[in-house]
């Protein structure tokens, strides 16, 4: 992996901390954590608790994220801790869209215990998943306009279920950090020609970054939009082809997971293929230049335009 992108996000990183601090200063009690002892948020994964953390320190609250930093959301399984602090939780937010399968009953037993839950997904213009009928693509965080419009609908909740109207101006504030920073990732992508705007990805993640973003998801190595799934050979020979085809030169990963099948993919290809992991399902660790939403996503856009931009030069 391509660790450049750690100095480059810096100022994306500058950026978000000037705009959480300024929001800090607009509490609509006028005193910062006044309302600290008594709102905590319970958020499913590390993307929606960076997102919501930020709404929810603007105004003075806490942010709990159940999955750990590296964890898959598709296969996480939640303790009866988890339980007991979405129930605890002045509100729970979770992305929806059947992302999160292992956490499903519990989501249920804390509903039915009295928790207020927000589903992120199904109110971000949901797309279906592509090639899989019936089937909603859940990866909605990969489109960074769509978490601004998140941010958004986390403050307006956040401020209905506590009475205070300051949480929805730190959602819009959240949401304006976001919007500068999709502005920023398109920036970067656009080193990236015409020509070698295509992707080959470990899953079906990419649906809604292919459209933001200008790009064609050409092949996928696990079927499906979960990381559970297991691929056929015969399917996997058939991929290793459109990739000698297409001419790709690098297939893309995720950290959250291991690279086995992709490298095997890459192997059997047998040209210059590289394999780049991204932060697909997680942030990244502390430190990583991957540890909030909005540089976990410019890391991404730096590593994909790092490795494509000059995919086909001689």
């Amino acid at each position: 992996m391509d660790r450049g992108f750690t100095a480059r996000t810096a100022a994306g990183a500058a950026v978000i901390v000037l705009g959480m601090t300024g929001c800090a200063a607009t509490g609509g009690s006028g005193e910062v954590g006044s309302t600290r002892d008594a709102v905590s948020v319970v958020a499913s994964t590390t993307i929606l608790g960076s997102v919501a953390g930020q709404v929810t320190a603007c105004g003075g609250g806490e942010v709990q994220t159940l999955m750990p930093v590296g964890a898959d959301p598709h296969d996480y399984a939640p303790s009866s801790a988890d339980v007991a602090a979405m129930v605890e939780a002045s509100l729970v937010i979770t992305n929806g869209l059947g992302l999160e399968e292992g956490l499903a009953s519990a989501l249920g037993t804390a509903e039915e215990d009295g928790a207020t839950v927000l589903e992120v997904g199904p109110a971000v213009d949901p797309q279906p998943l592509s090639g899989a009928t019936g089937s909603t693509d859940p990866h909605v965080w990969l489109d960074v306009s769509r978490m601004a419009t998140a941010a958004t609908l986390i403050g307006d909740e956040l401020a209905t279920v506590t009475g205070d109207a300051t949480y929805a101006a730190c959602g819009a504030q959240v949401a304006t950090t976001l919007t500068e920073t999709d502005a920023q990732v398109r920036a970067i992508l656009d080193a990236v020609p015409a020509a070698s705007r295509v992707l080959v990805t470990d899953h079906d993640a990419f649906g809604y970054f292919s459209r933001a973003y200008d790009f064609t998801v050409i092949g996928v190595v696990i079927p499906g939009g979960s990381t559970l799934a297991q691929p056929s050979s015969s399917e996997l020979a058939g991929l290793a082809e459109t990739v000698r085809r297409a001419g790709v030169e690098a297939i893309f990963a995720n950290t959250a997971n291991s690279t086995a099948l992709v490298d095997g993919l890459a192997h059997e290809v047998g040209t210059r293929v590289s394999v780049v992991e991204l932060y697909v399902g997680s942030l990244g660790a502390a430190g990583s230049g991957a540890d909030t939403y909005q540089t976990m996503m410019l890391a991404d856009a730096h590593l994909i335009a790092d490795a494509l931009a000059d995919q086909g030069s001689p």
